[in-house]
């Protein structure tokens, strides 16, 4: 495609006309010539906003930036309502793979009950492969927010389903034929099938009506990463036993023949939690059909402490996530 904005035609039939409409809230969405989107907010209700680029895989890539964006609005305990979708695409770019971006960005808001409110468009040779920058914006009361630095002494740290989900899905795909070299079909095919597991929306429902301290989405820098952010944004410290962290069999095999350590592996689809009951809110999550477990506690002081059988280590500071490896051996 040519650089530059695309044209109106091309506009209209490859990224219009995949956009639905389906929030109230939202009085002016996507239209040719329309550069700003009118939101109308409900009283006693509070905006909340998040942002995100999506540059760590291009398989599925309209999938997973709506996932990360609504997670992220849900880890604050807001209710997703829409995005604003930036689409960066390199002059190589076929008018189909334009397409299936935008069918795979609207089919997951359709999931999410979320809405395309607006955005940009554009070919430029500024990029080398397609670049997706979303801003999500969410609702709630104004009563629900919970506090920056919420977590106290003594709190249990409880982890959603399985850590290095997103990164094993991409992984499996990025990586197919390898894998397929070790594994039985119906292997890789279950580990590129975690990304059905990406969105915390119902977690974070649940845990936001039991009444909980701090909610944060495992994304980048996997789960070691997730624990220091929590642990600094509220001057804890923590102690956390490696061998009740949740991971799946899959995760574990394919980070063995990739040489990824899946500790630091992205892990959209899990959600770490602070609460003060967490065994209570694990039997919750479980009623509702969500895996989770409490892994730890957060302690006073600074030690961040890691437990594995007898031996005894400290956290380190995060690290670059472990995915990007997988394209720096191609």
């Amino acid at each position: 495609m040519k650089i530059g904005k695309l044209p109106e035609p091309m506009l209209i039939r490859s990224v219009l006309r995949e956009v639905g409409h389906r929030r109230e809230e939202i009085l002016a969405g996507p239209a040719v010539g329309r550069d700003c989107a009118v939101m109308e907010p409900r009283e006693g209700e509070v905006y909340v906003f998040s942002s995100d680029p999506i540059t760590g895989t291009t398989k599925d890539m309209g999938k997973h930036s709506v996932y990360i964006t609504a997670n992220d609005l849900a880890a604050a305990g807001a209710e997703p309502v829409g995005i604003m979708l930036t689409i960066l695409l390199p002059p190589k770019t076929e008018e189909r793979e334009l397409k299936e971006i935008m069918r795979g960005v609207e089919s997951t808001c359709r999931e999410l009950n979320m809405e395309i409110m607006g955005g940009h468009t554009e070919i430029t040779d500024v990029v080398k492969q397609p670049l997706l920058s979303l801003t999500g914006v969410g609702r709630m009361k104004k009563e629900q927010m919970m506090e920056p630095g919420g977590i106290k002494p003594g709190q249990d740290i409880v982890i959603t389903k399985w850590i290095g989900l997103e990164g094993t899905s991409i992984a499996a795909k990025e990586k197919e034929k390898l894998l397929l070299e070790r594994f039985a079909p119906l292997f890789v095919d279950t580990a590129k099938g975690f990304d059905q597991y990406l969105s915390v929306l119902p977690e974070a429902k649940i845990a936001g009506a039991w009444g909980v301290s701090a909610m944060h989405d495992i994304t980048e820098g996997g789960v070691f990463g997730a624990l220091w952010e929590m642990a600094s944004g509220s001057d804890v410290g923590l102690d956390i036993d490696l061998k009740k962290i949740p991971i799946r069999q899959e995760t574990v095999e394919v980070c063995e023949v990739l040489g990824l350590n899946p500790y630091i592996l992205m892990s959209s689809g899990s959600m770490m939690i602070a609460a003060q009951d967490g065994h209570g809110l694990v039997r919750e999550l479980h009623q509702a059909g969500i895996f989770a477990a409490v892994v730890g506690k957060a302690t006073a002081g600074k030690e961040r402490i890691l437990r594995n059988g007898e031996e005894t280590r400290y956290l380190d500071k995060p690290q670059s996530d472990e995915l990007y490896k997988i394209y720096q051996k191609d």
